[in-house]
């Protein structure tokens, strides 16, 4: 399998790269991305035969079908991270909430989030190329909250491997905050910025495109890569749970094997929703992929009119921060594989320049055939929250954003995939207020709270956090990053 660039190749890369060296330098010409040059035919053959595969061997069998070049023995070793899931032989419960409304529970991991999913392996795979090469690498990662956690936990004590992760300071929960700030292995530096998600986003792909960062980085013998889902070694990953979860309800009978279904996706960088999009693309039986967002509604208005558009807009806080996110990485590579190289890098240059771009109606159209969106107020992620809770399910704030559209973009009555992307102990105080209205103004009373009301228990890795001593206290502003980083290596 090779992979190519998302806004055509600039004369000075290699038209074509393996995954190896996509991953290890995940940006490509012109500030592209790497795509696969082609998809392998994941479609009803492949379903059937994977019908009752658990997790580990669908993976494989993913894996082995995109014909990567990483050794078997690695992959092996990279698919047994899920066994330190909470339970290994079903990493990725599935759970019926309602007749047409299931929820894939992403959460079950050792950071209590998705990013779990993708990062644990993606961590062993890294790992494994910078040892082989005897090359030394400095990962970088900008967080919303969960990316970071779950880049650290993978890459702490690896060896070849530094992690600079970057977070909007006082814009993540006090459990997300914790689980970097704690964080104590000595080729971990976490920095918090003055700013949002979206300057340490920026700051990330401006170093990953710094032609001076690279070169002060090989006089320290010194490669660069990213873990955020920049990196297409991410999104392979976060094709699997797709095709997992319309399996699982295909094993539990809610529809069968060519039936079609809804994903409905919490969006904030676009990976988990691009993830879908590809498993769509190979074969699986979908019959629209829904947005979910918050208030930070910008893909709203790209699936509904066909307009990104940055201007006179700032991310507002909301509580589902993880998604409080203006610019989406990973729309370029849809805006890629709808429009190719040229257009996209149309697009992309009036985005950075001009700060939108606007497709044609034809164009629109084609979004539209794939995709529907909605978005959710904290109003409203809060009175679903308290709904479900009520009628027996507990989710978190980001998952709650997905209620909306699961009424709203509907137009057939096919049951809905709701990808929950978070456990509730991560975004406790908005849980607890609305469950009781209570306002908690710490984490770990409102964790306390729900357990009570709940009963179910705080887990011990969230628990630990509180007592833990703070290792990582940097916060500085944006313009200090690179020189922060440089110290650290």
């Amino acid at each position: 399998m090779q992979f190519i660039e998302t806004r055509g190749n600039d004369g000075s890369r290699p038209a074509r790269v393996s995954f190896s060296q996509a991953i290890l330098n995940p940006m490509a010409s012109f500030g592209g991305l790497y795509v696969p040059e082609r998809f392998p035919d994941l479609g009803a053959d492949f379903l059937q035969r994977h019908r009752d595969s658990n997790y580990k061997v669908l993976a494989r069998a993913v894996l082995e079908a995109f014909a990567i070049d990483i050794a078997p023995e690695v992959l092996q070793r990279a698919l047994d991270r899920y066994d330190h899931f909470d339970d290994p032989a079903q990493p990725v419960p599935v759970v019926k909430v309602t007749d047409d409304l299931f929820v894939s529970e992403l959460y079950h991991g050792p950071t209590r989030a998705f990013k779990d999913m993708a990062l644990q392996p993606f961590g062993v795979v890294l790992s494994a190329l910078a040892q082989a090469r005897n090359e030394h690498y400095l990962i970088l990662a900008a967080t919303s909250g969960d990316t970071g956690p779950a880049t650290l936990e993978t890459f702490k004590n690896q060896p070849n491997v530094k992690v600079a992760c970057l977070y909007p300071d006082g814009g993540t929960s006090d459990v997300q905050r914790l689980q970097m700030v704690t964080e104590d292995a000595p080729n971990l530096k976490v920095i918090g910025i003055h700013g949002a998600f979206d300057d340490a986003q920026t700051a990330l792909k401006s170093l990953l495109g710094s032609q001076r960062f690279h070169a002060a980085l090989r006089e320290r013998k010194t490669r660069l890569s990213a873990a955020n889902s920049v990196n297409f070694g991410r999104i392979i990953f976060q094709q699997i749970y797709h095709i997992h979860s319309y399996l699982e309800l295909v094993r539990q009978g809610a529809i069968a094997l060519g039936e079609k279904v809804y994903l409905n996706v919490p969006s904030g960088n676009f990976g988990n929703a691009l993830g879908g999009y590809y498993a769509m693309k190979m074969g699986l039986p979908v019959e629209k992929i829904l947005i979910s967002s918050n208030q930070n509604n910008i893909l709203t208005d790209f699936v509904r009119h066909g307009r990104y558009d940055l201007r006179h807009r700032k991310v507002v806080p909301t509580s589902s921060p993880a998604m409080d996110i203006l610019k989406s990485s990973n729309v370029e590579r849809v805006l890629f594989d709808l429009f190719g190289p040229q257009r996209t890098r149309e697009l992309m240059a009036s985005l950075d320049e001009q700060g939108h771009y606007q497709l044609s109606d034809t164009e629109t159209a084609q979004v539209q055939a794939i995709f529907a969106a909605d978005f959710a107020t904290d109003g409203e992620v809060e009175a679903t929250i308290r709904e479900h809770f009520e009628q027996g399910y507990l989710m978190d704030p980001h998952t709650s954003t997905c209620l909306k559209a699961h009424r709203s973009c509907r137009d057939k009555d096919l049951p809905d995939i709701v990808y929950s992307t978070a456990e509730w102990t991560k975004f406790s105080p908005t849980i607890a207020h609305a469950l009781s209205g209570e306002v908690d103004a710490h984490d770990i009373d409102a964790l306390k709270s729900i357990s009570q009301k709940t009963g179910l228990p705080i887990p011990p890795m969230i628990a630990a956090l509180f007592d833990r001593p703070i290792a990582q206290p940097t916060v500085i502003d944006k313009a200090d990053i690179e020189r922060e980083i440089l110290s650290f290596i």
